[in-house]
Formats: structure tokens, sequence, C-alpha cells
């Protein structure tokens, strides 16, 4: 295998934003702890000229190539470099192509970037992102209903994180703090067309965050309630009865990934429309 010690050279070659190369690659990259890849993003590809600049670059630091090209000119100079140098090439959506045409029996149009056109469903996203930073950290609370999931939980559950990533999915998503002492908004306690989350981790996960996030901004963590041990098992017991007074949905997000949680309260929503049309 050509690396470099735990090293090896990834090259991602688009005619677009390049975000498929780089999710996939970096799904299975994860898979192999004791080697890094380094990456090489090529994004808007599409003439001969964008791509001689890649096939040197290529060739100067050769590796594994994942490319999403359209045009079957460039692939074949694509190919046939990476074959001259003996570097593996995949397309990542060809065969998904080839599939999808042999099953529809109908040629794609060539579109690149189809994805990304101005349609409503772009809109739609954009919308929800406007919608869930207007509403983040219990802003504007009067405007509540009118989401499609509201998150609750005690501070660093990350609502923040994962309201601006379901909204990127098109999900209108506010969220609100939790905080013993401090009455929730009324309007929290009356909603009827939101999926209302509430967010919740361990203690010890919790004082671990807020530990580092309080060194981050070179804060005093010396005899602070935000990360005493009994302070936060209260925060956390006080959103639990909550949870239970009012039937919010409960998620656990110790060891989840903002996206995990996205995709569960994804999973949620869908469950719950699912429910209320068969009603």
């Amino acid at each position: 295998m050509p690396t470099t010690g735990s090293y090896f050279h990834l090259h991602l070659v688009s005619d677009s934003t390049g975000e498929t190369l780089i999710t996939v690659a970096r799904a299975v990259a994860a898979q192999y702890a004791n080697v890094t890849p380094v990456e090489h993003v090529y994004p808007l590809v599409r003439s001969q000229k964008q791509l001689d600049r890649v096939l040197s670059e290529i060739e100067e630091a050769p590796g594994i190539v994942l490319f999403t090209l359209l045009e079957k000119d460039l692939v074949g100079r694509l190919e046939a470099k990476c074959q001259e140098i003996n570097s593996p090439s995949l397309s990542i959506i060809g065969p998904v192509m080839q599939l999808f045409q042999a099953y529809l029996g109908a040629s794609t149009t060539g579109r690149v970037g189809a994805q990304h056109t101005l349609n409503a469903e772009y809109f739609k996203r954009i919308d929800a992102l406007n919608y869930s930073m207007m509403h983040d950290d219990g802003q504007h609370v009067e405007g509540l209903e009118e989401a499609d999931v509201v998150l609750v939980g005690v501070s660093r559950t990350s609502k923040t994180p994962t309201s601006i990533y379901l909204a990127n999915r098109g999900v209108r998503t506010a969220n609100v703090p939790l905080v013993p002492g401090i009455p929730i908004p009324h309007q929290l306690e009356t909603l009827k067309n939101p999926l209302v989350v509430s967010l919740h981790a361990t203690p010890e996960r919790l004082i671990q965050i807020r530990q580092n996030r309080l060194l981050s901004i070179g804060s005093d963590t010396s005899n602070d309630d935000y990360i005493d041990r009994q302070a936060v098992t209260d925060e956390v017991t006080y959103a639990r009865k909550l949870s239970a007074k009012y039937g919010w949905a409960l998620l656990e997000v110790t060891r989840r990934s903002i996206e995990e949680t996205a995709a569960a309260i994804m999973k949620l929503l869908a469950d719950r429309q699912r429910q209320r049309m068969s009603e």
C-alpha cells in the first residue's frame, strides 16, 4: 500500500460541490483507525483545463481516487491517468446510476449538480434554517407552534447543533433550555403541532462537556454550580420530571453524535406523522 507512515492520499474529484464524495469517503475512512487520509478535494471540475490540474496533483501524490463526474470525456481521461500511475479509482455514483437506468429503462439527463437546483425542497431547507436560527436557545417562544420539532434540554445537550442539522434536512426546529428555578415558557406547555423531544445525557457526560467548554473560554472552573456533581444531577432529574409531566419524547444523547441524534428525531417525527395519518 503506497502510504507514508500512517497516512495515505485520498483524491476526491467532483463536477459539483463534492459533498457526496466527502460523506462517502469519510464514512469508509472512519473504519480504519490506524491510518488517516490526506484529503485532496477538487469541486466543480467541469472542463479539460480544470481536470489537467487535478491529474497533475494526483500524479504528484498518488493514492485512492474517488469521483462523481458525468462528462464521459473527463471520466475517460481521469481513469486512464489513474491506470497509468497505478492509482485505484472508482466512480461513486456510476454503479448506482446504472442500477437506476436498468430498472427504470430510461437514460439520465446528465445534469451536473442536479441535487442542488433551486426547487421547492431547497427553499424549504432555507426556510427551516431561518426559522431555527430565529428560535434558538428559547428565543421568540411565541412562534413555537409553527415548528415541526421543538428540542428541550439542560445546557450542553447539543440542542443548537442538532437544530441546525435538522434544519438542513428541511425540519423547522426550535430549541428551549430547561433551567431549574426558571419556569418554562407557557407556550411550551400547550403545543399541539410540533413534536417536542427532550434531550438527556448523564451527569458525568454533561460535566465533562461543560468543563471543556469553560476551559476553552478561559473561565474559572472552581466552585461553579455549572459543573458541580450534585447540581448537575439535580438538573437532569428536573428535566426528566418535566418530560414525564408533559409527555415529551425522551431521547438519550450521551453516546450519540449529532447526526445519530438527528436521525433518531427524524424517525420519531416520521412515526408520529404516520400515526396521525392513520387516525
